[in-house]
């Protein structure tokens, strides 16, 4: 509808020739003014056009001009809805059943709105009063009681996969709830809580700061941060963001319950720390122990926990204890480095040298550092090494040990199996005996020669004929003179190596015990 004010023409003077001049344009007004229903029509043709700002914006001109037709309200809602703007969707739909309750249409779009938010009950009350309005409209109704049967349904499942502790269960359930309902931030703040219980941090994390972003004040889009740093072993922060959560929502069971925790969990880990450093061992075991009880669900810290206690038990010698320790960190965290490395030194305390090998090949794909290259070829040395006789051992004294300790050890381990000494032993135990002899004479060649003492240690194979040529009671004599067997005396029940081939004048006395 358009009217047009013009001015009298009595009141412009004409020109000379009879013809007026033309009017100034402040003399003219033109005034456009649509009717509600022209709006509404405009706002219709743009929701065709999918240009849903500009078909709100007439219905909201329409409801302007006429604030009790209901139609005006529900087509907004509509368009609101395309827009995922399902909250004032919701209000456009409920006025417009207020303003008429016999509006089938309008409550179907209240339905539609429940259910994007996440309300399924208030949805299918909606859709039976639609339902009992129009029967015509079956199909569309039958379509959203189906969505909102299926969000009951996937609610009821996640309850129970919760009460079993199936985190993977629950997001996946929460993961299809919002498919129906995808401006239901209550499934969404689920699904990301068990993102982080999964380990999912970063996902998690994405879904909170989408939440933030819309609702700064959300508190429990701010503790899932929260909850993901604490899983995530980054408590310092955690703390900071579960403290913000409580002064958005002061009765945020969750932010209150885990603040405790992460509290306890530091200050617990940070006391056995102090106690290792200052060499107090033991109470660093009970420590980390007591650190471990606090959280059961907090595995990234609990591996580091496992670790720190694996490396005290070596420390006090229990390599067992250690290795089941590295086996937890390792079950939690399947990619910590450090516990990997820490399981590999248990395997070569415990002498299982094969598995310290696997171990740092299995390191060096994770981490294809120097240092591990040269980790892995020291257990490869070790393995070898292990696979022949280990001469350390057989004189019964340390890798770093001196030449005269090697001396010493000679002499006793010498005395002890040479073969006159078990004259009176079975066959049997008599090979036994020699045997034990020749590799206690080996033992002494290989470990006396600084060359084959170093290319012993480093794993290198030494000639085989400079071996064959130990003679063990050619060494045994160049300790204590005389011959070979049979030199051994008894004296009043000690035994004593003499004889006049040499050696230590007047013979000397060995006392066994």
């Amino acid at each position: 509808m358009v009217s047009c004010v013009i001015m009298d023409a009595s009141s412009v003077d004409p020109t000379p020739n009879g013809i007026p001049e033309p009017m100034d344009t402040d003399e003219i007004q033109e005034v456009t003014t649509l009717s509600a229903e022209e709006e509404k029509d405009l706002g219709n043709e743009f929701y065709k056009k999918k240009d849903y700002k500009s078909a709100i914006e007439h219905y909201s001109k329409a409801i302007e001009s006429s604030p009790k037709n209901a139609s005006y309200y529900s087509n907004r809602s509509a368009a609101r809805m395309m827009l995922s703007q399902y909250k004032e969707a919701l209000k456009d739909a409920q006025t417009a059943v207020k303003v008429d309750n016999m509006f089938a249409k309008a409550y179907v779009r209240e339905a539609k709105c429940h259910i994007a938010l996440g309300n399924s009950q208030a949805a299918l009350i909606s859709l039976q009063t639609a339902k009992d309005l129009d029967a015509s409209s079956d199909h569309v109704i039958m379509a959203e009681v189906r969505n909102a049967s299926m969000l009951n349904q996937y609610q009821e499942q996640a309850d129970v996969a919760a009460s079993k502790k199936d985190y993977r269960q629950v997001e996946y359930y929460m993961r299809c709830a919002t498919k129906i309902s995808p401006a239901c931030t209550r499934y969404r703040i689920r699904q990301a809580e068990n993102l982080a219980f999964m380990g999912k941090y970063g996902e998690a994390q994405t879904i909170a700061m989408d939440i933030l972003r819309g609702d700064k004040m959300n508190a429990d889009a701010v503790y899932i941060r929260g909850i993901c740093l604490y899983f995530d072993d980054n408590i310092d922060k955690a703390v900071t963001f579960f403290t913000h959560a409580m002064k958005l929502s002061p009765d945020h069971v969750d932010a209150r319950r885990n603040l405790k925790r992460a509290k306890q969990l530091a200050g617990k880990k940070a006391e056995g720390n102090e106690a290792f450093k200052v060499g107090q061992t033991r109470k660093a075991y009970d420590l980390y122990g007591e650190a471990l009880a606090i959280d059961p669900n907090n595995r990234k810290t609990n591996a580091k926990l496992f670790c720190n206690r694996a490396l005290v038990s070596s420390k006090l010698g229990n390599h067992k204890e250690a290795l089941e320790d590295c086996n937890n960190a390792i079950e939690l965290d399947s990619k910590y480095v450090k516990a990997f490395q820490r399981r590999a030194k248990c395997y070569t305390e415990l002498e299982m040298y094969d598995e310290a090998v696997h171990e740092y090949n299995k390191i060096l794909q994770m981490d294809r550092s120097r240092e591990n290259r040269q980790l892995l070829k020291e257990a490869e040395i070790q393995l070898k090494r292990s696979k022949r006789k280990d001469y350390y051992k057989i004189l019964g004294v340390s890798k770093d040990a001196t030449d005269d300790q090697i001396k010493k050890a000679y002499r006793k381990q010498a005395l002890v199996h040479h073969p006159d000494r078990h004259a009176n032993v079975s066959d049997e135990d008599k090979k036994i005996t020699e045997q034990k002899f020749k590799e206690v004479g080996e033992a002494y060649a290989v470990l006396s020669d600084a060359q084959k003492r170093g290319r012993y240690d480093r794993g290198e194979d030494l000639d085989g004929n400079s071996m064959q040529d130990i003679d063990p009671n050619n060494i045994f004599q160049m300790f204590f003179g005389g011959g070979g067997p049979g030199h051994f005396q008894h004296a009043g029940g000690r035994e004593s190596f003499g004889g006049g081939g040499g050696g230590f004048p007047g013979g000397f006395t060995f006392q066994f015990g």
